[in-house]
């Protein structure tokens, strides 16, 4: 059959083509016949280039292989699983069971720039925990390997004793691509929680200021993991960390915990206020950096309200005092305002109020009349301990089935600080699924909208282990993703079973990680005539249509929990996502008719734009298929794909 319509790509999206795309845009010059001129690039980047032989750096052996890994796109694709789900059709909510790797790769363009907040509890590398093998060439067939879906090699998950020779090495090539990855899923204003303990701690803050960058890092909390503390010889340890990055520390945004016992010093017309510096403390935001936050405010030393503050303009007026932002007396930097002058001046002597200090300098200050407070970084009460988490998990399978899983008030707490009420919160490394539980009971309690993406590797559980025999008894596969999605099930039902007027999502759709289902022409001298047929349909056997539909929306890069419509036209399916957005017809012997009627469609549904994806061998013959594409350029819709 002539190839008339162009083929869809069969990859995920190729990041360093995508960053050579963007380099070209900043610097044209710098490229000759389309390759890199790095002497060019060299010279256009001038003082920035660091040409020293010693120099402050971070680099273990397989840093070069982890960041090619991390950029090689993927094969696999993600096949639905409506009967492991709850609420198909309506949910927002994902569980994406399989290697977080590849699957951070197949979420490249649905998710970019889409998640708010990133919670991991990644493994901390105690020498009993797992590490994950990564497959520089074929990792879909290395995790069926190792998941024991194909036969291979005998390849397992396995401990990492320090005694391997590559102790810390081993954990930090399995993180570090796994980082790059998710990174470019979070939102401009987005963070990143890790938990962690001293095992890994201090790799873990180096290869996160390199991915994240040092200026992003946030800080480092420390967690009262274990109250009654737990006997390591010369020390009894209580507690872990977690490291908190944003992704663009100028853009993050977070919001504040409740304080029930805030007090209010002042008092004005609209409540209740206290008081917060007006100028940046963050040293990186300066004069130079930060040129327009940079002015001096005008204030009234004759002019006081009851509160005793001073009238202020932002305009110079003659015989009052000029005020600027403090010196930093720590270093001697030169400060700048967090507001710009236009939001200053509609806020001066409202929002904003001249103050005399306790050693008589005048200054321009913030009333606040937060409730909350900004989340410390001690947490050390006894409802975050990992004892806490174990009981949680206990209290909903009624035994005692995970150890040490995270508690879930402490997501919680992270999730109401880094989170808007419609965010999307990504865990991929979900173990026992705390954090859907954390979502859960917050949307509850606050009415938000939030929704989470959790992935899970299908682990296997030992038979002697609480986990194993649990899943031994309820005849489940032995994993971990199926604790996970046991707990996501039975805390939508507690928490329905507490609020039961509330009508919030409390479900989630499952997927699997698998190869494409698209299979490649494969030329073999010895094919019989039933193998030729296989190949004339280029759907692998045991594929249904909605396993290629959902590859379709990642190729595209749409949301997989986008509204799906099934139209039925002259006796074929065709699906609609998005109200027209995309259609697709997976069937065979496609007829102008079917053609036809998708052309009607675009003229009901009137999308801004329509794109239209068939199956390359489905149609009728080649002159339906020829006609196929006339028909769709005469209704208007020029992009036009096959399988």
């Amino acid at each position: 059959m002539s190839k008339v319509i162009p083929a869809m790509e069969s990859k995920t999206i190729d990041i360093v083509a995508d960053n050579v795309i963007k380099l070209k845009q900043l610097f044209p010059e710098a490229f000759t016949e389309e390759k890199v001129d790095f002497d060019a690039l060299k010279e256009v980047l001038g003082e920035y280039i660091d040409g020293r032989d010693e120099r402050y750096s971070f680099t273990w052996n397989g840093k070069s292989k982890a960041r090619k890994i991390a950029q090689t796109p993927s094969t696999g694709t993600l096949r639905p699983c409506k009967e492991e789900s709850i609420d198909w059709d309506s949910t927002q909510n994902l569980f994406i069971e399989g290697d977080n790797l590849e699957v951070l790769k197949l979420l490249q363009k649905s998710y970019h720039k889409k998640v708010k907040m990133i919670y991991i509890d990644p493994p901390y590398n105690t020498g009993k925990d797992f590490v994950y093998k990564d497959n520089f060439k074929d990792n879909i067939r290395n995790y069926k390997e190792i998941t024991g879906q194909v036969d291979g090699e005998g390849r397992n998950l396995s401990s990492n004793p320090e005694t391997s020779g590559r102790y810390h090495t081993d954990w930090l090539n399995m993180m570090y691509p796994r980082l790059k990855l998710a990174r470019n899923l979070l939102k401009d204003d987005g963070v990143i929680f890790i938990s962690i303990d001293d095992n890994e701690i201090a790799n873990a803050k180096s290869i996160s200021d390199e991915v994240f960058g040092e200026e992003n890092f946030i800080g480092i909390f420390i967690i009262n993991s274990s109250p009654s503390a737990i006997d390591y010889g010369h020390l009894a340890k209580t507690h872990d960390y977690a490291l908190f990055y944003a992704k663009n520390v100028s853009e993050a945004t977070t919001t504040h915990l409740e304080d029930e016992s805030k007090v209010f010093k002042y008092k004005d017309e609209i409540g209740g206020f206290n008081l917060y510096p007006l100028y940046n403390g963050n040293v990186a935001f300066n004069p130079k950096t930060r040129p327009n936050l940079f002015y001096p405010f005008y204030l009234n030393p004759e002019s006081q309200d009851d509160n005793g503050f001073y009238e202020i303009s932002v305009d110079k007026v003659q015989g009052w005092e000029e005020v600027y932002p403090v010196i930093s007396q720590k270093d001697g930097i030169q400060r700048v305002w967090r507001w710009g002058k236009p939001k200053s001046r509609e806020n001066v002597n409202k929002e904003i109020v001249g103050y005399k200090s306790g050693n008589g300098e005048f200054r321009v200050v913030q009333k606040t009349r937060l409730t909350g407070k900004l989340i410390r970084s001690l947490q050390l009460d006894t409802s975050i301990s990992s004892r806490r988490g174990t009981a949680e998990i206990q209290e909903l399978f009624g035994r005692k089935v995970f150890s040490f899983p995270k508690p879930v008030e402490l997501i919680k707490r992270f999730v109401q600080v880094a989170t808007d009420d419609d965010s999307i919160v990504l865990d991929f490394f979900a173990g026992s699924a705390p954090t859907a539980q954390a979502v859960y009971e917050l949307n509850q309690k606050d009415s938000g909208r939030r929704k989470f993406i959790l992935v899970q590797l299908p682990e296997n559980c030992e038979n002697e282990s609480e986990a194993g025999a649990f899943l031994k008894k309820q005849g489940v596969s032995l994993s971990i993703a199926e604790i996970s999605k046991e707990r996501i099930r039975r805390a939508a039902a507690k928490t329905k079973g507490e609020n039961p007027d509330y009508e919030g999502d409390l479900g989630f759709k499952v997927f699997k990680l698998d190869s494409t289902n698209i299979k490649p022409w494969e030329l073999d001298f010895e094919f019989t005539e039933q193998d030729l047929e296989h190949q004339i349909s280029n759907i692998k056997p045991g594929r249904e249509q909605e396993d290629v539909l959902y590859e379709v929306l990642l190729k595209y890069g749409l949301d997989l929990t986008l509204p799906i419509t099934e139209h039925t036209i002259a006796g074929h399916k065709v699906f609609d996502i998005g109200m027209g957005a995309l259609m697709i017809c997976l069937s065979d012997d496609i007829s102008l008719e079917v053609v036809e009627g998708i052309a009607k469609l675009k003229d009901e549904l009137s999308p801004e734009i329509m794109r239209v994806v068939f199956k390359d061998a489905g149609f009728a013959d080649d002159v339906v298929k020829t006609n196929a594409v006339q028909i769709l350029k005469q209704a208007g819709i020029k992009d036009v794909r096959s399988l």
